[in-house]
């Protein structure tokens, strides 16, 4: 075995270095196959991880929502009567209101308004999300928001500073500055950069229609339950179903599944990275059968000298294998130093789990396209590949 690696190491080491010039651009169409493959899986990532951000760090189990909502936070209403009885439920350890909607960050003059979404939340309650610089808000009255850090980096806003929403309240655009108190992790709501207020400052700032300015009804969109025990999440769904009325629940996975365009999403993209990974078996499976092709007499040569198959066999796998690593290295370095010109609007999460599925595939690819060639290297006749048969 070790003498049949040494040859076949030889042979394929040997032939790649006299030939360096046409293996290296199969490499860089490797590395450029690699480039589209990595970056499609970081755009699935990042547009997935863009709507469920928030959400998926949730210190929560359970979402309530209205009865036949179907799943949708935007088509949800529930009063504070709601949350009162879904605090007395038995299990439940905490519940808070979140509110949802949109408004505009007023930037300097020379720039657009930034779109972000706009939370309600209740200070010290399940929904508010932990800050990373500065403090959690105060009182469910104060005109204070706490900003993620996607909003951070996009309005150069930080702790201490003042920003200007803009609604729509009726016909009227209205205007409310608040005062930054803490910046969050990312913590994007449906792809829009997020802030977040107490949940009364909320109700009075939010987009309103015409018959709403004038409501003193508070009413948020969906309530965060979080369980005293998570391992009796089934147990206290039933109970919430039985002594809440008009309500639904779902976990935070299945609220995740049912947002809007989310699953057709992931499976776009998805298919998409499987097709690039097909083409790619494809390219080199074609590029190594034409040089299979091109050295017919050479592998018949060394088959008439006494070369086994499986010699011939291995250096072709190694010589396969040895292109596809330097191709993807090189299209792993070239995506690495292009991530870095990328600016935060862009939603590219390069994730770790994610870009390594990605990198074995890659690998994957080189023998799997080479299969072919390899088969018909071992089925090659030496005396017919030196034209000596009749």
């Amino acid at each position: 075995m070790r003498q049949l690696l040494s040859i076949s190491s030889y042979l394929a080491v040997k032939e790649l270095w006299r030939n360096r010039g046409r293996f290296l651009l199969v490499s860089l169409v490797i590395a450029l196959i690699t480039l589209l493959v990595l970056f499609i899986a970081a755009l699935g990532e990042g547009l997935g991880n863009g709507n469920r951000e928030y959400i998926s760090k949730l210190d929560a189990q359970l979402i309530v929502y209205q009865a036949k909502s179907e799943y949708l936070i935007q088509a949800s209403r529930l009063g504070r009567n709601r949350l009162a009885a879904v605090r007395r439920v038995e299990g439940v350890a905490d519940a808070g209101m979140l509110g949802t909607a949109s408004a505009s960050l007023i930037l300097s003059d020379a720039d657009s308004p930034l779109k972000v979404a706009l939370l309600g939340v209740e200070p010290g309650r399940t929904g508010e999300p932990m800050v990373v610089e500065g403090q959690q808000l105060s009182t469910d009255l104060a005109e204070e928001v706490i900003i993620d850090r996607n909003t951070a980096l996009r309005s150069n806003l930080s702790v201490g500073d003042i920003l200007t929403l803009r609604v729509t309240q009726g016909t009227q655009d209205e205007f409310y500055d608040l005062r930054v108190v803490g910046v969050t992790g990312g913590q994007q709501y449906s792809l829009q950069p997020s802030a977040f207020v107490p949940f009364f400052t909320w109700d009075r700032i939010r987009p309103k229609s015409e018959a709403e300015v004038n409501s003193s009804n508070p009413v948020a969109n969906v309530i965060l339950v979080k369980l005293a025990d998570p391992a009796a999440i089934e147990d206290v769904r039933a109970r919430l179903i039985t002594q809440v009325d008009n309500i639904e629940t779902a976990t935070l996975n299945e609220a995740i599944q049912a947002l809007p365009g989310y699953s057709a999403q992931q499976s776009t993209l998805n298919t998409q990275g499987g097709f690039t990974l097909f083409i790619g078996i494809l390219v080199i499976g074609g590029f190594f059968q034409i040089q299979i092709l091109q050295k017919v007499a050479q592998i018949g040569v060394l088959k008439a000298i006494g070369t086994a198959n499986p010699v011939v066999a291995a250096a072709s796998i190694i010589q396969i294998t040895l292109v596809t690593i330097i191709g993807v290295a090189i299209g792993g370095l070239m995506t690495f130093l292009f991530s870095l010109s990328f600016p935060p609007t862009v939603p590219i999460v390069f994730n770790g789990t994610t870009s390594a599925i990605a990198v074995v595939a890659l690998l994957l690819i080189g023998p799997l396209g080479g299969l072919v060639s390899i088969r018909y290297a071992v089925r090659i006749e030496p005396l017919k590949a030196l034209g000596l048969s009749s």
